[in-house]
């Protein structure tokens, strides 16, 4: 899974996923609308590289030596390691936690060299001889060239062992260290995590190693293509437990464990432990249905003897594969029933899938390098809506895939500053570009496109896509070209096409996709932004097809009639926008609730006539319909929320909205209990949350109510667990210190994490400026919130209108003392900045954004260049939509509440 999968489930009702919402695509498209609207009245290459042609960057330092260059020299092979691990889990005289440790590795020589260059990084080497910190042995009766010299390459993270002779082309060597390295809690390499059992407080040693942190841990060629052997002993104390990816051979002295070989493998996804924490039931419980449907699904047998999964206190993503071994945040594997709710329990098994899913697809079978991390995520990703329904086949999991990947891959593909899916080697070459592909591109687009693929293909399951789909795809196929042909379009260009549909004349074109459509692509493409676009449309209600858009523009028949309508893309199987001509948005409006299959409306709801689209909502109970439109609903509110607009805007939906809020209180029993039908109670959640926050007469009361009883009895939760975030928000925005005290205490004593998430999100909606100060000034504090949760309570806070500028302040004044102290702290700045800025809509916003750019670029960190360029686009994307929309739709509003 890596880091760029996880968003918390309070997150994600904030951030609509990890970019800006899918509203914002909207309004680009309402451009092409009103373009073509204008027109109306007026006048009626193959090949398998998957290469692009943009410029790579200068990231070498200007020395041509090899210890200068980021990527190894391939000189040598690891063939298999012998690691031996020790950490300290009590502090030493210093007050420090460290771990010690010996480790070799054999070598074979590829290309004669007298240069050893091997990743290393934040270690303190032992002298294993009078003047060097390494020793070298030949194998196999090979005698080895004497060591002259050995240094360290800070910036490129190397230590450089300079041979007096050439290593034998094919002859093997044996390369020995001695080293010890900080146990920090910087959620990297090798760390730290603690939590306190009983009052007592106990440390557990873990692993992060995706995607360049491995060594931090021990000196290894730290590239995803030097696979090899490791062979691992851990020393720990007595009355604790040790993990690795193999299983333990024996643990004969007590303080020692040595594990099994593991398999052939990259050192990112190395994994050792020791005292964790236990997992949990329902974890357990689907685990060995989700690894039969993956064995049956790859036609392959799980490849390894055992598969532990372990929850960690501290982790910076939502989980990682590791091979055998695979690490989770609490919130994704534990889940209780008398506290968690509908999404927790969801999030549990697509995490799970998803890093089942890894086991063959990443792990067995592994990208060459980081430029093609969306064959391992965006694969996984699409998997585990697959994995999950079938697991809990009532949940019709599989349709949430728009909402949750397509539609959040929309919001940031529609930028210019977004990126392929794949680009050259040599354009990602530093741990800080590699860091930056964990996003939402790589994931949720990634997803979107295999899913895109799977629909005009019978099987998709192979890692080698592009040349073994060729032979797996059935023979009765019809493909206007190869594979290759068509998915290079679609992987080595970044954005999407909106088609534009005439059914007048029967003209269909295709044009790239922009939130701002005058915005400059200063990036080239072979393929000049144009797709192979697979056109599935629907006539009428009956009459289905499928047409291929090769071309920039082509023809196909018109509608025969005035009254016939099409619908084109269906159940959005296609990473594609559609617009149609001004007739036949009509018609499809007037279809909005005869339309069987609900997804078609969320499509629609989705789409340029946003507002008048919305007019029908008062009849509708399906939960997709309005997840789909509260998301876009969520941009006027982020654009709005300080502006003359908000009122009306808020009078607009409280009517649409008071319908279903009434809905859900006569089939609960006046909220007594859960609503039959899954998706119900999804939309429950929904129901009560946007009738409070439009002020629907009984909401706020209900909340309050809820939260004053738990506040009178705290040992026994009234709140039902479905409308947990809704309440505790809602709750203590209507309240004051009482109820935040109340909830942050709630939150400290919280042993559940998914309960721990929910208030950590509650406590961001005071009204009051002084508690969110000091809440804010709380999350700088190690011993408050966790440093895994920090990115998020700071952003949560963000989405409080009365917060935002508060965070703004905040992170400004402090931006190095939050970054600091992470492993990964590229992405963690990522986070921040995508989220605090969400709201920034004015050219105040935009110059103080820029400028804290400029503070950025004057400083020593490297790091979080994309996330401020894509929030510099987004902010001048706000403010042009504001500027021609703002008194559009104030008037529109009025008008329907004449």
């Amino acid at each position: 899974m890596g880091k760029g999968f996880y968003i918390s489930k309070p997150l994600g009702f904030v951030l609509f996923g990890l970019g800006v919402g899918a509203v914002l695509t909207i309004f680009a498209l309402s451009v092409v609308y009103s373009q073509e609207k204008r027109k109306n009245e007026v006048n009626a290459r193959d090949g398998t590289r998957m290469v692009t042609t943009a410029a790579p960057h200068s990231t070498s330092a200007p020395s041509n030596e090899p210890w200068d260059k980021y990527r190894l020299p391939d000189t040598l092979l690891p063939a298999y390691y012998n690691v031996t691990l020790w950490p300290r889990l009590v502090p030493d005289e210093q007050g420090m936690y460290i771990f010690t440790g010996k480790s070799g590795v054999a070598l074979t020589c590829v290309k004669e060299t007298n240069l050893i260059i091997i990743h290393s990084n934040e270690l303190n080497f032992t002298l294993t001889s009078e003047m060097h910190h390494a020793k070298l042995a030949g194998l196999g009766g090979t005698s080895a060239p004497v060591i002259l010299k050995t240094w360290f390459q800070i910036q490129t993270q190397f230590m450089v062992i300079l041979l007096k002779d050439n290593l034998q082309v094919g002859k093997s060597y044996w390369l020995y260290m001695e080293f010890r390295g900080e146990l920090s809690d910087d959620l990297g390499g090798f760390y730290r995590s603690q939590y306190t059992e009983n009052g007592v407080k106990k440390v557990v040693a873990t692993t992060q190693m995706q995607p360049t942190a491995a060594r931090n841990a021990f000196p290894c060629f730290d590239e995803p293509s030097m696979k090899a052997v490791f062979h691992l002993t851990l020393l720990h104390p007595p009355g604790t437990v040790a993990l690795a990816n193999g299983m333990e051979l024996d643990d004969q002295e007590v303080l020692q464990t040595r594990f099994e070989p593991t398999e052939k493998m990259s050192t990112y996804l190395l994994a050792f432990i020791s005292n964790q924490k236990p997992n949990g039931d329902y974890a357990l419980s689907v685990t060995f249905p989700i690894l039969k449907y993956l064995e049956n699904y790859y036609n392959t047998t799980y490849p390894l003897s055992k598969s532990d999964q372990v929850a960690l206190p501290d982790f910076a993503a939502g989980a990682m594969e590791n091979w055998g071994l695979v690490t989770y945040r609490e919130q994704s594997l534990f889940y209780d029933p008398k506290v968690s709710s509908n999404e927790d329990k969801e999030w549990v098994v697509t995490v799970i899938t998803h890093e089942l899913a890894h086991m063959w697809f990443g792990n067995l079978v592994t990208m060459r390098w980081w430029n093609d991390l969306w064959l391992n995520e965006g694969f996984a990703s699409y998997v585990s809506y697959l994995g999950a329904d079938y697991a809990e086949p009532t949940w019709n999991i599989k349709d949430l895939m728009v909402l949750q990947q397509v539609q959040r891959a929309f919001g940031v593909d529609a930028l210019v500053s977004s990126h392929p899916l794949s680009s050259r080697e040599d354009e990602v070459i530093t741990p800080d570009q590699i860091d930056q592909l964990f996003d939402t591109i790589t994931y949720s687009k990634g997803a979107a496109v295999l899913r895109m693929l799977s629909e005009f293909l019978t099987d998709l399951r192979y890692y080698d896509v592009f040349t073994r789909l060729v032979v797996d795809a059935d023979s009765s196929i019809q493909l206007p070209a190869s594979i290759n042909e068509i998915m290079n379009r679609w992987i080595l260009q970044m954005g999407f096409p909106v088609v534009t549909i005439n059914t007048r004349t029967g003209i269909i074109s295709q044009q790239h996709f922009l939130i701002h459509p005058d915005a400059v692509v200063d990036k080239p493409s072979d393929y000049n932004y144009e797709w192979f676009v697979p056109i599935t449309w629907m006539k009428s209600g009956s009459n289905m097809g499928q047409h291929w858009l090769l071309t920039k523009t082509a023809s196909y028949e018109p509608m025969k009639t005035d009254t016939d309508w099409l619908l084109a893309n269906l159940n959005v199987t296609g990473y594609y926008r559609v617009n149609y001509d001004p007739q036949n948005w009509e018609r499809l409006l007037t279809q909005l609730t005869n339309l069987n299959m609900i997804i078609h409306r969320a499509q629609i709801i989705n789409i340029t006539l946003a507002l008048r689209t919305t007019k029908y909502l008062y009849e509708e109970k399906e939960y997709i319909p309005w997840e789909s439109a509260i998301r876009n609903f969520e941009y006027f509110f982020l654009m709005f929320d300080r502006t003359e607009v908000y009122g009306p805007l808020q009078t607009y939906l409280q009517r649409k909205v008071k319908p279903l809020f009434d809905h859900f209180k006569v089939i609960t029993s006046n909220w007594t209990r859960k609503p039959p039908r899954y998706m119900d109670q999804y939309n429950q959640i929904n129901a009560v949350s946007m009738a409070c926050k439009t002020g629907v007469k009984g909401c706020s009361e209900l909340t309050r109510m809820w939260y004053r009883q738990w506040m009178k009895n705290p040992d026994s939760n009234p709140i039902p667990t479905n409308l947990k975030i809704t309440v505790y928000c809602n709750a203590i925005a209507a309240g004051g210190v009482e109820e935040w005290d109340f909830g942050w205490q709630m939150f400290k004593n919280s042993t559940i994490a998914a309960e721990a998430e929910k208030l950590l999100y509650g406590l961001s909606c005071t009204k009051e400026p002084w508690l969110l100060n000091r809440y804010l000034e709380f999350t700088i504090e190690p011993n408050l919130v966790r440093k895994q949760d920090v990115a998020f309570a700071i952003v949560y806070i963000s989405g409080n209108v009365i917060g935002q500028p508060l965070v703004w302040d905040f992170v400004r004044a402090n931006w190095e003392h939050l970054t600091k102290d992470y492993d990964d702290g590229s992405f963690f700045f990522g986070r921040l900045i995508r989220g605090i800025t969400r709201k920034f809509s004015t050219e105040f916003d935009l110059q103080q954004l820029q400028r804290f750019k400029e503070d950025i670029a004057a400083s020593s960190f490297s790091f979080g260049t994309q996330a401020i360029e894509q929030a510099i686009e987004q902010t001048k994307a706000n403010i042009k939509w504001v500027s021609e929309n703002k008194v559009q739709v104030m008037n529109w509003l009025i008008e329907q509440s004449a």
